[in-house]
């Protein structure tokens, strides 16, 4: 891993997803992964992007000027060199145009780390894999919620979480790994 171009994307790790309305979640530990990267990039003076999701959906705790809006504790006083919004999965397609950035500081790869691991976490995963970055996805520094599809039948979190790291290392668009491993790395 080459410290010097690889940036720590942290996705939706906001209060929001703390309420009950999400029902059951995975990975209970995933927020000391989240601070553990979040840490060491900082120690390092690597690259940190934030990014938060700004719904659109009236009553979404996790629309702008709601409390659930705003970033976990464990994001408190970080460095990040970018912070923006998205209203849609990919933060590729958020306020900011990532992709530019990036490219703009010779930023060619990345770890990725956040809330959801199917949806946010995976999709901007996939948008950067398409896009020809290296991307790293810190599967236990991500959680997910239990999801029913549309027979109602219901995927728990665990399989979701699974469904995700077989996904991108399937297909190509991420290396699945352990906060352990990216630390050790770095």
């Amino acid at each position: 891993m080459t410290t010097d171009t690889k940036a720590l994307i942290v996705i939706d790790v906001q209060r929001g997803f703390d309420k009950p309305v999400w029902g059951p979640r995975n990975n209970p530990g995933a927020e000391a992964n989240i601070k553990a990267l979040v840490d060491a990039w900082q120690e390092r003076g690597l690259p940190i992007v934030l990014v938060h999701h700004d719904s659109v959906k009236p009553g979404s705790s996790l629309r702008p000027g709601q409390e659930g809006n705003h970033f976990k504790a464990e994001l408190d006083g970080v460095r990040a060199d970018l912070v923006f919004g998205k209203k849609v999965n990919s933060a590729f397609h958020g306020d900011i145009d990532l992709d530019g950035w990036l490219k703009t500081r010779g930023i060619t790869s990345f770890v990725l780390a956040g809330i959801q691991t199917n949806f946010c976490c995976e999709t901007t995963a996939r948008v950067g894999g398409n896009l020809g970055y290296d991307v790293t996805f810190a599967l236990d520094a991500t959680f997910t919620f239990d999801l029913a599809g549309p027979d109602g039948a219901v995927l728990t979190a665990d399989e979701l979480y699974r469904a995700t790291a077989t996904n991108l290392h399937g297909g190509g668009f991420a290396t699945v790994t352990s906060t352990k491993e990216i630390l050790g790395s770095l």
